[in-house]
């Protein structure tokens, strides 16, 4: 599913020279659930900006089902990201004037599907999530818990390949933490790629396999000692 390759990434401040990821060397398989730990400036929030084609890259190579993305202009860019890529934040990154199911669909107004028929699909997929009877309610009349799922079902509805996920708990208490886990859990089941950005060791033992990045390399991967259970 995705393939990095020598990856580099830096940044300019003037004549000074930020150099990010450092020669970054990953697989994850189609179908892999998988966190990616690291402290502040560690560079998994480029990594993540990187893999969701949000930003490009220097140096090196990066293969997402099996198609090289590397200096694509905007307009590619985006229908890659349309089309492949669902993205899951922290912030929820809901419109705050629109309800729920208007949210949802969302991605489909821009593949340019008619209103009603958005509507109806984005209503199936709330309702998977267990908020069809909250359809018409605005982000604030909900809940953290009820955003992050308006979230997760908004990422889903393009069909995706991957879902990318940036710290999608931290905004939350534990047991909702557990729960939108458990989504993901459920997601990835139906054969969805899903990596997840997080900084909670917790959440990350919840995943298939755990990257750990320091000062712009893979420090070190491995796999959770005890699978977690999953409601």
């Amino acid at each position: 599913m995705i393939a990095l390759n020598n990856l580099h990434k830096s940044y300019f401040n003037g004549s000074n020279q930020l150099h990010v990821l450092k020669g970054i060397d990953l697989e994850i398989q189609d179908g892999e659930l998988v966190s990616i730990m690291g402290s502040s400036g560690s560079g998994k929030s480029t990594l993540l900006n990187i893999l969701g084609i949000l930003d490009n890259y220097d140096e090196g190579n990066y293969y997402l089902a099996d198609k090289l993305i590397k200096d694509l202009n905007e307009t590619k860019a985006a229908w890659y990201r349309n089309q492949m890529i669902g993205f899951v934040f922290q912030s929820f990154n809901l419109i705050s004037f629109k309800n729920a199911v208007e949210n949802v669909a969302l991605p489909l107004y821009y593949q340019g599907v008619p209103r009603k028929k958005r509507n109806r699909i984005a209503l199936e997929f709330l309702d998977e999530m267990g908020l069809k009877d909250w359809a018409d309610h605005l982000p604030n009349e909900l809940s953290g818990g009820q955003k992050q799922r308006v979230a997760i079902a908004r990422s889903l509805i393009t069909n995706p390949n991957v879902i990318l996920a940036d710290e999608p708990t931290g905004a939350l208490d534990s047991q909702t933490s557990y729960e939108v886990m458990d989504i993901f859990k459920k997601v990835n089941e139906k054969g969805i790629t899903v990596i997840i950005v997080t900084h909670e060791k917790d959440i990350s033992e919840r995943t298939d396999r755990i990257i750990h990045l320091a000062d712009g390399l893979i420090d070190k991967e491995y796999r959770p000692k005890k699978t977690m259970d999953y409601v």
